[in-house]
């Protein structure tokens, strides 16, 4: 797609990457200011249980007596894996107010937080006796009206898509009930069976990054609305662009997988604590997300062909929205490649996962902020809870 885009044949966008160092000065600027010692930490769901300089889930985490370190990691996929998909963009509207400090908390944050909260309160667990869980009884159980109560949904504060969340959780307990083998090795069948799963992969002691994308591609897969298939296996956040071809039956298809690559960020600091080593973590992609896309927007780097665009509503599956997204991915590796050269750094000791936290997010909801007043991306997505 950036080959396309460098050859001015894109549709919906044109590329300008005279604009880039400009974009690469704010992720160095963010990046220095939130990292002074350039100490970046993987860019994962954990970051967002952080709040007002306290790490929520440390302090449960601490405060729990776990039987061994696998019990721990099996609670912490549980609540990475939840947490995650309950990520999808919120809107600008909705805001969750934290019972511990009375503050108002929108977005990535405010989902985790309230997530969080659902999670110390039992809220995906079955068993009273274990409220520190997700299993796939209490996933099967979760009304639209229990997840609406925990994030504080209203009138007048909408989330966006909260029937297409709940609903993604109750196909997430479904489908880990009809695998037992997977997600059952050790427990009765919970997201949190994922880790025993991915050890068992493990080769001395160790598992690549791709391998764990891999075994969630493969296993989470069928929880995905219905969208596009291949060979009848479910595609799940992969879409069609017309300018890239091939001559067999992935013609036409851009692979993004936002959240489950996401996840499996996620899950890479679980694995570490519990004793397993993680390789090529750059064997995942950036995020193909409204954050380091508006970044490229915002920045220049992105133009769209025909402003008025700016101003519309795009589904996810239109071109402009797959083309852009498409667009981020391979952007986000050009800018890493010069965020390492100007700070000396190379792909082992700033990966793109590190770039991404320091990082290119922030730099976009940041630039954002600056040009619009509600801090909304530069392209308005209609989303259904389940991709952004």
């Amino acid at each position: 797609m950036l080959d396309v885009g460098i050859g001015g044949k894109l549709p919906h966008f044109r590329l300008d990457l005279q604009h880039l160092p400009a974009a690469v000065d704010l992720v160095l600027d963010v990046t220095r200011k939130n990292y002074p010692s350039l100490a970046v930490p993987f860019h994962s769901r954990w970051r967002h249980f952080v709040f007002n300089g306290e790490d929520r889930w440390a302090a449960i985490d601490q405060n729990t007596h776990w039987r061994d370190s696998a019990a721990r990691a099996r609670a912490a996929f549980d609540l990475a894996i939840v947490s995650v998909l309950l990520d999808a963009g919120a809107g600008p509207q909705w805001h969750f107010r934290d019972p511990a400090t009375g503050q108002s908390v929108g977005r990535s944050e405010g989902l985790a937080l309230a997530s969080l909260a659902m999670f110390a309160q039992g809220a995906y667990s079955s068993d009273p006796a274990n409220p520190l869980q997700a299993d796939a009884e209490g996933l099967m159980n979760l009304t639209n009206r229990a997840l609406a109560s925990g994030f504080q949904v209203k009138e007048s504060n909408p989330l966006v898509g909260i029937e297409g969340r709940a609903d993604l959780l109750r196909r997430l307990g479904a489908l880990i009930a009809s695998e037992p083998e997977t997600f059952g090795r050790k427990n009765a069948p919970r997201p949190g069976g994922l880790f025993d799963y991915l050890t068992e992969l493990a080769v001395a002691g160790d598992i690549s990054a791709p391998a764990i994308l891999s075994g969630l591609l493969h296993h989470l897969g069928p929880i995905w609305p219905s969208r596009l298939t291949l060979g009848g296996a479910p595609l799940g956040d992969c879409w069609r662009h017309p300018s890239l071809t091939t001559a067999d039956a992935t013609n036409g298809l851009v692979p993004l997988h936002k959240l489950s690559q996401w996840l499996a960020y996620s899950l890479i600091e679980p694995l570490q604590r519990a004793g397993i080593s993680v390789s090529d973590i750059d064997g995942l992609t950036g995020l193909s997300e409204y954050r380091n896309g508006g970044l490229f927007v915002d920045t220049g780097v992105l133009q769209l062909r025909d402003p008025v665009d700016a101003a519309r509503q795009h589904d996810v599956a239109s071109t402009l929205v797959v083309e852009w997204r498409a667009l981020t991915v391979a952007l986000l590796d050009k800018l890493a490649d010069e965020i390492r050269r100007r700070l000396r750094m190379d792909e082992k000791t700033l990966p793109l996962a590190k770039v991404l936290e320091g990082g290119t997010w922030a730099a976009g909801r940041a630039i954002a902020r600056q040009l619009r007043a509600d801090g909304s991306p530069p392209i308005k997505v209609v989303s259904d809870g389940t991709v952004f």
